[in-house]
């Protein structure tokens, strides 16, 4: 029987699985075929992304983190603020450091609100990466959007009004977009004022989803760029509002986490599901 959480941040919700060692009902890496059946709505648990905790030498846990379609993703916000709170909470430690393949990413507890420092954002055209070197902060596509790396690939349109965009029309293409050889996420956002932004997002491997902590900071760091943006913004998303804060040390996202329930998956769904 292996154990599971099921946890959200603002909607953005995850199956958070435990494979350190002595976990209570230790949790197996997923396989694709696992982590798609996990998300799926129907016949699994249901989520936009899965989260293994792992245990890391020099930090207090790692994680690795899949979408739905089964593809391994470097870095997810939200989850790491989820499993955060939920460590602190088990834990009563007021901070953590979490390996993933993002780096060391530190935590804290705000007084009940989970922080995290998602690390420093890369706008080289290697470093998102793109098929060609063009000017990230302006590319030649329609819309001119912006490219930045949080450790996956953003691609960020400043758009009159964000919610008269189609997003499930408008994001699959730009998802699979030739440029971006590792596919990308996809935000389209309005600028209310300089420390407020409006955005909705499709992510990538995942589809649309109520909030994405990742391109909330990729799209406070595109509007900096721009000069739109504070360096400091609520992104008011979907399922509410997360607050980025772009530091000399990183970029600091913090938010509301919740779990929802706990569970175990049978022997029977797991080799159906393998």
């Amino acid at each position: 029987m292996v154990a599971f959480r099921k946890m959200h941040g603002l909607g953005n919700d995850f199956v958070v699985l435990d494979g350190r060692p002595g976990a209570p009902g230790g949790a197996p890496v997923p396989t694709p075929a696992l982590a798609r059946a996990l998300a799926d709505r129907h016949r699994g648990v249901g989520c936009d992304q899965i989260a293994l905790i792992e245990a890391a030498e020099g930090a207090d846990l790692a994680l690795r983190f899949w979408n739905r379609d089964g593809s391994e993703s470097a870095a997810c916000g939200n989850a790491t603020r989820c499993v955060a709170r939920a460590e602190m909470d088990r834990t009563g430690a007021a901070a953590l450091t979490i390996r993933t393949a993002r780096g060391t990413l530190r935590a804290e507890d705000r007084g009940g609100v989970a922080a995290v420092d998602m690390g420093r954002p890369l706008w080289g055209w290697r470093d998102v990466p793109l098929a060609e070197p063009l000017d990230t902060d302006r590319l030649p596509l329609p819309g001119e959007p912006v490219a930045t790396s949080m450790g996956n690939p953003h691609l960020t349109f400043f758009v009159a009004d964000a919610e008269a965009v189609d997003l499930a029309a408008f994001g699959p293409p730009w998802e699979a977009h030739p440029l971006f050889p590792q596919r990308t996420n996809v935000q389209v956002a309005q600028v209310i004022a300089p420390d407020r932004v409006r955005m909705r997002v499709w992510e990538r491997g995942a589809g649309v989803t109520l909030a994405s902590g990742s391109s909330s900071c990729a799209t406070v760091v595109a509007g900096v760029r721009r000069g739109l943006l504070d360096r400091r913004a609520t992104v008011a998303l979907d399922g509410g509002e997360l607050e980025v804060d772009w530091r000399e040390d990183g970029l600091w996202l913090a938010g509301p986490a919740a779990e929802v329930f706990s569970g175990t998956l049978s022997p029977a769904w797991l080799d159906s599901a393998a």
